[in-house]
Parts: C-alpha cells; sequence; structure tokens
C-alpha cells in the first residue's frame, strides 16, 4: 500500500481568524513539524516549501503564517489588543486541529526569529504537546540583542570608514521606545543585513525575495500582503517583543535543540550559546559554520541531517 502524499496550502479557522496553512509530506504517518516564521510577520511558506523541501520525506511538514501575515494578512486594529499570547493561543488551537487530523499525540516544534519566542512560550505552557522544540535563530534576550547588533554595525562602518554614518547609528537609542523608533529599528537592521551579519555572505535578503516571486504559491496581492503584513506587525509587537528574556529559565520539559548560525549578528548566536550552557534539562547545540540568521535555509542540507538524528533521538 503506497504512502499518502499531501501538497496543499489551506485555509482554515483559527480563533475565529482565518490562516493559511501549508502541509506537507510524502507519507501522512510521518511525525508532524510545526514551523514558526519569523518577524514578527516575516510569512516563510515559499522559503520552507524549497529549501527545505526534503524534510517531507520523514515529516508532516506544516507552516503557518502567522495571523496578519503573508497570505493571512489583514489589517491589524487596535482594538484586538494582540500580544504575544493571541499568537500562542493560536498556535495552541492549531496544535490541537493537526494533532487530530493526523492522528498523533505530539508534534515537533521549530522556531525561528520570532518564532522561537512563540516556540519557547509554547513549550513551557503546553510541553506535553511536543516531542522536541528546535529553536534556530534563537531570542534569549532581546534587549542584549539589539544592542550586539547595533555595536557591530557601528563596528563595521568604522572599518569602512564611514563616518557620518557612524554619528547617525551612535544616535539611534536602541531600547526602541522614542518616537521615531520604527524608522531606527528599520535603520540599524539594514546596516547589519549590508554587512553580512543576516544573510551568509550577501548584503541583501534579494535570493529569498526572488523566492518569492518564483513561488507557485504566492501571487502578487500576497506578495504585496507580505510586506504590510511585516510592517504592521513590528509595529504593533515590538514593544512586547523588546521585553523578552529567557535568561532566567533553565528547566525544560522537553527536549530543546538550538540551531545557530555561527557569524549570527541579526539576533546574537553568541548569546544563544551562552544561554544554552545555563539548561539544565534535556539539549543539544548545533553550530552552522556557514550562516547567519538563516542556518535552516543557508545550510538546508545540514539542517536535514540535524533534523533526522532528531527523529532519531526522540522516537527511540
Amino acid at each position: 500500500m503506497e504512502a499518502e502524499i499531501i501538497k496543499t496550502v489551506e485555509y482554515i479557522n483559527i480563533n475565529d481568524n482565518k490562516q493559511c496553512i501549508s502541509v506537507r509530506t510524502k507519507n501522512i504517518n510521518n511525525p508532524i513539524l510545526l514551523y514558526l516564521h519569523g518577524g514578527p510577520g516575516d510569512a516563510a511558506l515559499p522559503l520552507v516549501a524549497k529549501y527545505n523541501k526534503n524534510l517531507e520525506d520523514i515529516y508532516t511538514v506544516v507552516t503557518l503564517e502567522q495571523r496578519g501575515s503573508g497570505k493571512s494578512y489583514y489589517p491589524f486594529s487596535k482594538a484586538e489588543e494582540l500580544t504575544i499570547s493571541t499568537f500562542i493561543d493560536d498556535i495552541y488551537s492549531l496544535v490541537l486541529i493537526l494533532l487530530k487530523r493526523f492522528k498523533q499525540s505530539k508534534l515537533y516544534l521549530v522556531g525561528h526569529s520570532w518564532g522561537s519566542v512563540l516556540g519557547m512560550q509554547f513549550i513551557q505552557l503546553y510541553p506535553e504537546l511536543v516531542h522536541a522544540y528546535i529553536g534556530c535563530g534563537q531570542v534569549v534576550n532581546m534587549k542584549k540583542s539589539c544592542q550586539e547588533a547595533h555595536e557591530y554595525a557601528i563596528n563595521k562602518n568604522k572599518e569602512a570608514g564611514k563616518i557620518k554614518m557612524v554619528a547617525k547609528l551612535e544616535a539611534v537609542d536602541v531600547s526602541y521606545q522614542q518616537k521615531l523608533w520604527l524608522d531606527d529599528l528599520l535603520f540599524v537592521t539594514g546596516q547589519v543585513v549590508k554587512f553580512k551579519g543576516s544573510l551568509y555572505g550577501k548584503k541583501n535578503y534579494n535570493r529569498f525575495i526572488l523566492d518569492f516571486f518564483l513561488s507557485s504559491d504566492y501571487r502578487l496581492k500576497d506578495l504585496i500582503n507580505r510586506q504590510k503584513g511585516s510592517l504592521q506587525s513590528i509595529k504593533y509587537l515590538w514593544p512586547e517583543l523588546m521585553t523578552i528574556n529567557f535568561e532566567n529559565v533553565t528547566n525544560f520539559k522537553v527536549p530543546i535543540i538550538f540551531v545557530e548560525g555561527r557569524h549570527d549578528k541579526h539576533v546574537s548566536s553568541l548569546l544563544a550559546y551562552n544561554y544554552y550552557e545555563t539548561i539544565q534539562s534535556q539539549k543539544l547545540f548545533y553550530w552552522f559554520e556557514k550562516s547567519c540568521h538563516f542556518p535552516q535555509w543557508s545550510e538546508p542540507e545540514r539542517f536535514y541531517e540535524v533534523m533526522a538524528a532528531i527523529i532519531n533521538d526522540t522516537q527511540k
């Protein structure tokens, strides 16, 4: 009897909100892997489908376009009072739907960047639903990460002799609480990207942008909405994101695996490693030597090997 193959992009109702998921697998009996994208608002359905396609051999890969992002875009309103907890509730509801649909009791959870904040909070609340948690570009202490990214941008501009740019960067308050905080955040992040601290070996995200344009799952409307969703998500959720600090959380009821780009200056991978050293429960750490903030896409073959090993270690 042949294994049932699934390759769908579908909309489901999650807490009275229409959200888009991709479900892809070579065998519906594979364990479920739920991928939580970064940002906030950086929907990633085409990137997971392209770079992590081989995971479909061993997992049922589910990619959620989070509320207000990508193919799940709609205009936010202040009346919604969106918080990180809103997204945790969405994930919980989706997890229950997936477990029932595929007749499983647990799944694997991958969180990238902003998604790693959601993932870490989720496993503290619902450890009984998760086989293992995999954090990529793991957020530990957001304030410290922003400070380190800022310092990196300043130092690289100093090395390049960009005196005016150094002065402009030094004037930025990286607490991001000032009136023009969003402009400052995008400016600093742009400098980190320009000096190859975000995408390994690249000064921009053009490679990923092209992937979205070439994706059969994204239409022009989706491309426009992805940009809108990214900006509105940052605007509404960044202030709370800046309060995130997991440094005092050192015991977990599920295995913790960190996958980190050696050269990540976007969200400091050194902070992630130092935090990993303090974790007292079951854990693993993988350095990806040719990656910055996107190890799962900069080194997809190695990421597959890590994810295959995780199944072997946790399904015994």
